[in-house]
């Protein structure tokens, strides 16, 4: 199997996406991302984004790819872990405060910004809708954003999502007062919990 079937075969496994990324950490040759563009077989979204010709583009996958310090936080990723039925408008996505890159030019992003050192509290890799890998923060990281930020998120989304996680049997309250400790909202977060958890 020569270089550019191999590509083809990680591109299959991919859901018809490949980065340049991934095709360097396969130890296969980038340049033969651009032969495949060049006979059709692969079209290139953006750099180091490739998909197969007429693909659905995964948006959340394309924007998510423009930062490795973005991470899905907020409304998005209450509709990730299906704790929101409301697919988003705009994608809401947290960066470390000072972040200057591209995404702050992007208009269907809502930026936050968290100090360094609570950026990567509660990042966990999930699926986006179309099944490609993607940063985003875990519920109960979510749950804790949401009631910090409350007075900025639609009324009916954060009631509902509050509801729904005190339905689930997967919680990790562990980790819901953990988180809240090191955001400082862990009154607030024991308060609001000993209401919707019966």
């Amino acid at each position: 199997m020569n270089n550019l079937e191999k590509i083809l075969k990680l591109v299959e496994k991919n859901n018809g996406h490949i980065t340049t990324k991934e095709v360097v950490n396969n130890n296969l040759n980038k340049m033969a991302l651009k032969r495949l563009c060049d006979t059709g077989k692969l079209e290139r979204i953006k750099k180091g984004y490739y998909t197969l010709p007429n693909l659905l583009i995964d948006d959340y996958y394309k924007i998510i790819s423009k930062s490795n310090k973005a991470i899905f936080s907020y409304t998005t990723a209450l509709f990730l872990h299906n704790l929101s039925d409301r697919t988003p408008l705009y994608f809401d996505i947290t960066v470390p405060r000072g972040y200057g890159g591209s995404l702050q030019n992007t208009n269907n992003v809502t930026l936050h910004y968290v100090d360094n050192n609570l950026l990567n509290l509660g990042v966990i890799t999930l699926k986006s809708p179309l099944g490609m890998p993607i940063k985003c923060y875990d519920i109960e990281r979510t749950i804790c954003d949401i009631i910090k930020d409350r007075n900025h998120i639609d009324k009916e989304i954060y009631t509902k999502a509050l509801k729904w996680y005190a339905e689930r049997k997967e919680k990790n309250l562990l980790n819901l007062t953990k988180y809240s400790k090191k955001l400082k909202i862990e009154s607030k977060v024991v308060e609001i919990m000993q209401v919707i958890i019966k």
